[in-house]
């Protein structure tokens, strides 16, 4: 596991190399397009002490400010006992240092991700969507998936990856509107007093290529990001039949969740899409997500892989169900494969409570939203809101009183 994990901190140091570049040129380009031949190193000064600043930003509470981003909200065990156990059961086998922090977003679509800067401080956020459809095996197949994020230490690349796209983005649009918004006539007459030496022309030269730089630079670090991103995605997922030791749970609940007509998770955004499990944008009708712009890879042939997996649940056995249904070189590192590992799938759970988690999903997001929960004598249960006022109330079908504070 640890050569897997230097062999992924590896591939991020040179993803990390790559868009560092892309924002060095473009900040150079930028700055010589403005200034002129010695704007390219002010330019460069200026795009690196943007990415130190969103960088520190990102570290001291990058986590929290993604969580809040998407709404999540930290639960307890009482709130929902099955995913307390199942997030415990895939931290002992993946070892970690510490218990992830467990969010819900009450949010019907499902999906999931999973946050932090290390191991040590990681959380786990579900949505109330996913609680609901998936039964404990596909539930325990989710949480692996992000637990082998945390495990791979992929939550810091997506957060140090998603701070580099997000400098090279924002320098790209503060150039192209402040172009926009500049004073065309003052830019004018700059370039014609200088056009009969030829420095206004070359000048206007740098300004065109800064343009084209500003709007191909995020692009370019959006393939790098989104390339390595897919790659965590199939990783993860062999990590998680790994820790599980039954593929099957993983791969039905793709399936649900490629299959559900829920809406759009209303508080995705492009920077906290790649960290769910699956692409939470819905594709619109007519229209069809490129591969080389997915935050993911195609859903179904992650679940062909798991389902495709033969003789056990190793990385070996993942690599040879990659390689089959892709046709294409296996993604997992070769350190990981250097050990033969005997790993058995496992019997699914026999006993299945998916029709009952049904019913309590809405209770679990009332506990999460403040509700109290009160039983009177007569066996009515009765919830009460976090905006009532009230110290009692009264039981709608007996007529007793009861205390909201007992």
């Amino acid at each position: 596991m640890w050569e897997l994990i230097r062999a992924n901190k590896r591939s991020s140091i040179l993803l990390l190399i790559l868009m560092a570049a892309v924002l060095i040129v473009l900040g150079f380009v930028i700055g010589l397009g403005f200034l002129g031949p010695r704007g390219g190193m002010l330019g460069i000064i200026i795009a690196i002490a943007m990415w130190l600043i969103l960088m520190l930003i990102s570290f001291s509470s990058g986590d929290q400010i993604l969580l809040a981003a998407s709404k999540a909200k930290l639960v307890t065990h009482d709130v929902h006992p099955q995913l307390f156990n199942i997030v415990e059961e895939m931290k002992i086998a993946a070892g970690l240092p510490a218990m992830p922090k467990i969010y819900i977003i009450n949010d019907p679509a499902p999906n999931a991700f999973a946050t932090g800067r290390n191991p040590k401080k990681a959380s786990v956020a579900v949505t109330a969507g996913l609680l609901a459809r998936l039964n404990r095996d596909e539930l325990q197949g989710v949480i692996a998936h992000e637990m082998s994020h945390i495990l791979h230490r992929d939550i810091l690349f997506v957060t140090l990856a998603g701070i580099m796209l997000g400098s090279i983005v924002l320098l790209s649009q503060v150039f192209l509107r402040g172009m926009f918004y500049s004073s065309m006539t003052g830019s004018r007459r700059r370039y014609s007093s200088g056009g009969k030496s030829g420095g206004g022309q070359a000048q206007l030269i740098m300004l065109v290529v800064a343009i084209i730089c500003a709007i191909l630079a995020p692009l370019f670090a959006y393939l790098l990001y989104f390339a390595l991103s897919r790659k965590r995605e199939y990783l993860a997922d062999a990590g998680a039949a790994r820790l599980t030791r039954y593929p099957e749970g993983l791969a039905g609940a793709l399936e649900k969740i490629a299959n559900d007509k829920s809406p759009q998770l209303a508080s995705v955004n492009k920077v906290t899409a790649p960290m769910y499990i699956v692409n939470p944008f819905k594709k619109k009708k007519g229209m069809k997500l490129s591969d080389l712009t997915s935050t993911h890879p195609p859903i179904s042939e992650r679940i062909k892989i798991l389902r495709n997996m033969s003789g056990g649940a190793a990385f070996n056995n993942y690599s040879n169900s990659f390689s089959n249904i892709t046709h294409h070189k296996t993604i997992v590192p070769a350190a990981a494969l250097g050990k033969k590992e005997n790993i058995p799938i496992r019997q699914p759970n026999k006993k299945q409570q998916q029709e009952k988690q049904l019913h309590q999903i809405g209770d679990i997001m009332r506990k999460v939203n403040g509700f109290a929960f009160l039983t009177c004598l007569c066996g009515l249960k009765l919830k009460v809101p976090p905006n009532y006022k009230g110290k009692t109330v009264k039981c709608p079908r007996c007529s007793k009183t009861l205390n909201l504070d007992s």
